[in-house]
């Protein structure tokens, strides 16, 4: 088990950072002495002082010690972080034995460790940790000196007490860990995937840039091609019919002539085609996310629906051609044998419809799909894919164009899937003075391994 521990977890993306747990730990020695000085010498309690700050000076000493050897940066692998909370479990249960066990209000406070255990720790360390505070409380409530009283009197709690509370530390462990661990994970697997999200967006801005660098390249190399026409053609002339270099030399002056009319290309490519590239009509979007799903044994069905008014054209958006093409994906992988894709537009909204005659969503997923790294709808193949990140990526991107994603069943679980995407038509319909001040269309290059 602590073989596990030891052996880094890279899934686990969030460790316990050092800093945050010595601040925590300066807190409760601060709360431990104020606790102390209050109770011996304001309520005047018999109190064995010494004993407790000498265990109180332990958790600072351990901090001092720490904040010098280590950076405020460090973060602590499992079983160091294990092991320093076992460490303020063990020093509260201490204290809590030379003032009065469980009896004394603060024994709630034994919860904490597993609580922070429960945020940035693996499952397992958070339940052996757990199960060494129960062990602890159990002892705390039969093992402990008397609870400080005024002098000459003794306060005894009655048994049903010591149990109450021992039930509310178990209770509070178990609830209180569960669900933080809970809140932590789900958190956690949202900051990664919005996190891989954002990744995806900013190596597509790395792409965009591309017209510019080709047309940079053409300048650049232009002067040096020039040259090598230049010399060839002399040497053409100089060498006249020899047969031993002419063709050679014919064949190195076209070659060149060649590299130049690619160059002349690509500085005016970018000039001549951009605004035309950057407008995509709705239709040719759809036809350009369908076109790459259909040799998959699947039939792709397209159904023009209501088509109130002239065409939109928008802009070319990368993330929504991604967007859409990973629904149709995993609408081909979960059918039996066609997909089903509706298009309309009014003046009000644009928006498709994709049906697949697969399994359809469980019932009790449909209201979380959507979300990072679920996956339980099996695909109708038998081949990959699931609902996991690579869905999640594709609603956010469409959602961030403004779009609206809808998932529901189309006739009752088991009788197909159904994803509806609109937007209003203003969102999407392109204006081609913002086209020419953005500089044209933006590039996206999604990393292989984001599909679902």
């Amino acid at each position: 088990m602590l073989e596990d521990l030891r052996t880094p977890d890279p899934s686990h993306s969030q460790r316990l950072r050092l800093d945050t747990l010595i601040r925590l730990r300066w807190l409760a020695v601060t709360g431990q002495s104020a606790a102390v000085l209050a109770v011996a010498y304001w309520l005047g309690f018999p109190l064995p002082v010494l004993p407790c700050f000498a265990l109180i000076a332990g958790s600072a000493g351990l901090n001092i010690y720490l904040s010098l050897a280590y950076p405020t940066t460090h973060r602590l692998p499992p079983l160091a972080g294990l092991s320093m909370l076992t460490f303020d479990a063990l020093q509260l249960a201490g204290l809590l034995f030379l003032t009065g066990g469980l009896t004394n209000p603060f024994a709630l406070l034994l919860t904490v460790p597993v609580v922070i255990s429960a945020t940035s720790l693996p499952t397992r360390a958070t339940l052996m940790l757990a199960v060494l505070v129960v062990a602890l409380a159990s002892a705390l409530a039969f093992f402990h000196r008397p609870l400080p009283w005024f002098p000459g009197s003794a306060f005894a709690m009655p048994f049903v007490y010591v149990a109450g509370m021992w039930i509310a530390i178990v209770s509070s462990i178990a609830f209180s860990s569960v669900y933080v661990h809970r809140v932590a994970a789900e958190a956690r697997m949202l900051a990664n995937a919005l996190t891989a999200t954002e990744l995806v967006l900013q190596r597509e801005q790395h792409i965009s840039a591309l017209d510019g660098l080709a047309a940079a390249a053409a300048h650049e190399l232009g002067t040096p091609l020039a040259t090598i026409a230049l010399v060839a053609r002399e040497m053409e002339r100089s060498l006249g019919r020899d047969p031993r270099y002419h063709d050679d030399v014919t064949l190195l002056r076209s070659q060149s002539e060649r590299c130049r009319a690619i160059l002349k290309q690509l500085t005016s490519l970018s000039s001549e085609s951009e605004v035309h590239m950057a407008r995509l009509p709705f239709t040719s979007l759809i036809e350009e996310v369908v076109a790459p799903h259909r040799d998959f044994g699947i039939a792709l069905t397209l159904e023009p629906g209501t088509t109130d008014g002239g065409e939109p054209v928008g802009r070319r958006n990368p993330g929504v051609i991604y967007g859409l093409g990973n629904l149709v994906e995993n609408a081909v992988d979960f059918a039996r044998s066609q997909v089903t894709i509706r298009w309309r537009w009014d003046a009000r909204e644009v928006g498709l419809t994709l049906v697949d005659d697969g399994p359809g969503f469980p019932a009790e997923i449909i209201d979380r799909i959507g979300e990072p790294y679920m996956s339980r709808r099996s695909p109708a193949s038998g081949a990959g894919g699931g609902l996991g990140l690579g869905l999640f990526i594709a609603k956010t991107l469409l959602e961030r164009s403004g779009a609206t994603v809808r998932f529901r069943n189309a006739g009752g679980e088991g009788k197909g899937a159904r994803v509806d995407v609109s937007w209003p038509r203003e969102a999407f319909v392109a204006d081609p003075a913002a086209l020419h001040a953005a500089g044209g269309r933006e590039t996206l290059e999604i990393p292989a391994g984001a599909n679902t």
